[in-house]
């Protein structure tokens, strides 16, 4: 066949994220990029999904051998980065202890909404709100963020500025936009060809599909389907039955194809999946935080057996950071540094994640201006791919503190830092958007546009509203 050309599964792509991967974790690779060198391999895109053309058949097959030989090489990480969850919280010196049983909380979606004067201080919401109106803000703020993020995913740090700057939009505050945008700078810095027709100041109209979205209508129907103990293998049967295969990225690709080759969980995770620690798991795991709130140690064990599917080490740490960091916001009680640090509970001290975290939190604190914040978490972890989940939780988390819980200040912070634009606005949205409480305390220039509609390929959900999904996202958190 020709002219098509998959992305996220050519073994020769694969190999070259491998040996990237092996020089991240420790192992020692050099043999193997030696014969894959002289054989004529080519290191992995830097930023696309698949090389501009498919390696000779020769050269493919020597991938696949060399893909399973520094699979069995020792990594010397392991000791420090474990998988399994007995593991991790035997590494967690200050694992979270397990909630006490709560009655259902207060209200529903018919109480009023706050008027001015009742308007929580910045970055709190008052303890007895209704669940549902923070569950509608989190998923807006989700949305929100994601939103801002798609035009510019991809697109390098000095790229980001430089547009923004170009339409008096810096420090970022509002939609990117390419009116007024200099012919010679748009052509310079085009913007993502996939969302720029829909995610343009000028273009929105409702929110379009991203993964982002998708993969927490997918664990809201995971729960529907099979509760709060669902398992890994079942969650990789509903991906199977409700996925389309096109919509799936990285390391969700790889397992994807695992779990049709018959392999299962959890090596669906770790065969051949060089992936195994970007962003991918932590995108998906807001819905476990927002159905156990008050209960960090519940989200992340339960986003644990997500991640499980498709990460190992420090990819599946960062879905339960952001899991336990969700939970904790959701009491409602809590501040953005409060669920940052009961995040950081939940995620082995001795990892790369965890030092990641602390740095972006420790620099946002010491620096005023988050520019700066932002260029020193590229000099000291720029050496990661683009999606790992290590510099991308640093930017998150510095974010956040940089913005004290501030709505417009964490998603634009999230956002104008680069790497994984759209999954780190989604995240910061989200929990921002959980204690801001009440959608109304969003601002209206953000969450208008989306015009209560969400598009997606997940069968059920396309159009449906963002009050509604609330509602089904409060019904499962009620569910023992």
């Amino acid at each position: 066949m020709t002219g098509l050309r998959l992305t996220w599964v050519q073994p020769e792509d694969l190999l070259g994220h491998e040996l990237r991967q092996a020089a991240e974790d420790g192992r020692d690779a050099g043999a193997v990029r030696t014969r894959w060198t002289r054989a004529g391999g080519s290191p992995a895109p830097p930023s696309a999904g698949a090389s501009p053309a498919p390696a000779p058949p020769q050269l493919r097959a020597l991938a696949r051998e060399l893909l399973d030989e520094l699979a069995v090489l020792p990594c010397p990480l392991t000791a420090y980065e474990p998988t399994s969850l007995p593991s991790i919280q035997a590494a967690c010196t200050a694992w979270p202890s397990p909630a006490p049983h709560k009655p259902p909380m207060p209200g529903g979606p018919g109480d009023p909404p706050p008027t001015a004067h009742e308007a929580p201080p910045r970055g709190r919401s008052p303890a007895g709100e209704a669940a549902p109106h923070a569950l509608h803000a989190a998923w807006l703020g989700r949305a929100v963020g994601c939103l801002l993020g798609k035009p510019v995913e991809k697109l390098p740090l000095h790229a980001i500025r430089a547009l923004a700057r170009a339409t008096g939009n810096w420090p970022l505050s509002t939609w990117f936009t390419a009116k007024g945008l200099p012919p010679d700078l748009a052509a310079a810095h085009p913007w993502n060809r996939r969302s720029a027709a829909t995610s343009l100041a000028e273009n929105i109209d409702g929110m379009p599909e991203d993964d982002d979205l998708n993969y927490p209508l997918l664990n809201l129907l995971l729960l529907q389907r099979h509760g709060k103990a669902f398992t890994t293998a079942q969650l990789g049967g509903l991906w199977l039955d409700e996925l389309p295969a096109g919509r799936t990225f990285t390391a969700e690709r790889i397992a994807y194809r695992n779990l049709l080759e018959g392999i299962e969980p959890p090596c669906t995770a770790a065969h051949r999946n060089p992936f195994r620690e970007w962003i991918g798991a932590a995108i998906r795991a807001d819905v476990h935080g927002w159905t156990h709130p008050g209960d960090p140690a519940a989200a992340a064990a339960q986003a644990h057996r997500d991640a499980s599917l498709t990460h190992t080490a420090n990819g599946v740490y960062g879905a339960m950071f952001i899991a336990a960091a969700i939970a904790t916001a959701a009491t409602r009680t809590a501040d953005v540094h409060d669920a940052l640090a009961a995040g950081l509970t939940v995620v082995p001290p001795s990892s790369r994640l965890s030092r990641a975290i602390r740095f972006g939190i420790g620099t946002a604190r010491a620096e005023p201006d988050f520019d700066t914040v932002v260029d020193r978490i590229h000099s000291v972890l720029g050496h990661y791919h683009w999606v790992h989940v290590v510099p991308n939780a640093a930017l998150l988390a510095a974010a956040l503190t940089h913005a004290d819980g501030d709505f417009t200040g964490s998603i634009c912070r999230a956002v104008s830092g680069g790497l994984d634009t759209d999954s780190n606005g989604a995240t910061a949205g989200s929990l921002a958007g959980l204690l801001a409480g009440h959608p109304d305390r969003l601002p209206g220039h953000w969450t208008a546009p989306l015009k209560n509609r969400l598009a997606t390929s997940v069968a059920g959900f396309d159009g449906i509203g963002f009050d509604t999904l609330a509602h089904l996202t409060h019904q499962e958190a009620l569910r023992p």
